[in-house]
């Protein structure tokens, strides 16, 4: 599913490329043009995957630098092949509904200040790349509980997700985030997954984290993503059982009074993103029943339940089983945005609040990236407050 995504991502790129050149420049100039931007675009495809593949043999500046590069030049084409069509067809209906001016076959194709779209494409591409996927926002929000306890009443938990530790997420940066996150002194910090994702950083990673424990209240809860999986989980794991780092594999944890932390594993079963073949998406859910079921076997009837799960179908679980709260991430909020709405939703749930019930569920949009940009979807600190309802 990876590898048909990536290719339809590179492909559509490509052709707005194309689109953007027949409009932008004449016709002698697009045949050289096209021919051009092939060679660039199939030598900055190499460059990205080989640089996702091989990034365990080189060094991590080395996949950083060049990965920086073609990634903002791809997506500089994404953009201007967006800004070119949306052009076109204001041109369009503006010539339906004005006088037409007479005809002219030398800017037949060619669309009036062309320059314009490329530098605007390539400022954009560098923005998504050089700021916002680096700058973390705070969102707060209020979750309003029935019979909360009065020493439970503000209780506040942070949530990072996400982070995908390696070339473009450094050790230093995660230090400053969670430094960040400590001097807002939430109660608790919750991560939900894919941060130990290097194999060659997670040892000091996890240094890191066990470091900031007791600068939490309640210390720092964690459950594993999908990449974890993919990174060496019994090295992780090992790593994790020397820390005092509350680590959750279906399985719960009474923080105080009333109110439990239950935390699941990633189901290796579950889809990349949502899918329509039936036979998998019941063995998904089938998988977590199960690790819902086991990781609610210590947990009272009356218990607060507070879940973190890393993919986002949880969610559905979390409203089923009482749980108040149920904190998930792994979309990404599919990394690209328009006045919080997610452009990509291939997921049930993508980005932000969902509201089941008496149940309140939360999509993280992550904290790192799947490749190293993000537009309209900046990274986040999020903050949740127990309300007495």
């Amino acid at each position: 599913m990876f590898i048909i995504l990536t290719s339809c991502f590179f492909g559509v790129i490509f052709a707005l490329a194309l689109i953007s050149i027949r409009f932008l420049v004449s016709d002698h100039l697009a045949k050289k043009f096209y021919k051009i931007f092939a060679a660039a675009d199939l030598t900055m495809i190499i460059v990205v995957l080989g640089g996702w593949y091989v990034r365990s043999f080189v060094p991590e500046n080395f996949v950083a630098f060049f990965g920086n590069i073609a990634t903002i030049f791809l997506m500089a084409q994404l953009i201007c092949g967006v800004l070119v069509i949306c052009a076109v067809v204001a041109h369009f209906f503006y010539r339906k509904f004005h006088k037409p001016t007479k005809f002219d076959p030398a800017r037949r194709r060619m669309l009036a200040y062309g320059m314009i779209y490329p530098f605007l494409s390539l400022a954009m591409s560098l923005y998504g790349n050089r700021i916002e996927k680096n700058y973390d926002v705070e969102n707060f929000y209020d979750v309003p509980i029935k019979d909360l306890p009065p020493e439970l009443e503000n209780f506040r938990i942070a949530q990072i997700s996400d982070l995908h530790l390696g070339a473009y997420f450094s050790l230093e940066r995660l230090e400053s985030l969670l430094q960040r996150i400590a001097d807002a002194k939430p109660d608790l910090l919750a991560i939900t997954g894919d941060i130990f994702d290097d194999v060659r950083m997670n040892p000091a990673a996890i240094k890191i984290v066990d470091a900031f424990t007791d600068k939490f209240k309640h210390g720092i809860h964690y459950i594993h993503g999908n990449h974890e999986h993919f990174r060496g989980i019994r090295m992780i794991e090992a790593e994790l059982a020397k820390t005092k780092i509350n680590w959750l594999v279906n399985d719960s944890k009474n923080v105080i009074s009333k109110l439990y932390i239950v935390g699941v594993d990633y189901p290796s079963r579950a889809p990349v993103t949502s899918t329509a073949d039936k036979e998998r998406e019941n063995l998904f859910i089938e998988a977590r029943r199960n690790f819902m079921d086991k990781a609610l076997e210590n947990v009272p009837d009356d218990a607060i339940k507070i879940l973190l799960a890393h993919h986002p179908e949880f969610i559905d679980d979390g409203a089923e089983n009482n749980c108040a709260l149920t904190l998930t991430g792994h979309t990404h909020g599919s990394q690209f945005g328009i006045f919080g709405i997610p452009l990509f939703p291939v997921f049930k749930y993508t980005r932000g609040v969902v509201k089941i019930g008496n149940s309140f569920g939360y999509v993280h949009v992550g904290n790192g990236s799947w490749f190293p940009f993000r537009l309209g979807c900046p990274p986040e600190i999020a903050y949740f407050t127990l309300k007495a309802e």
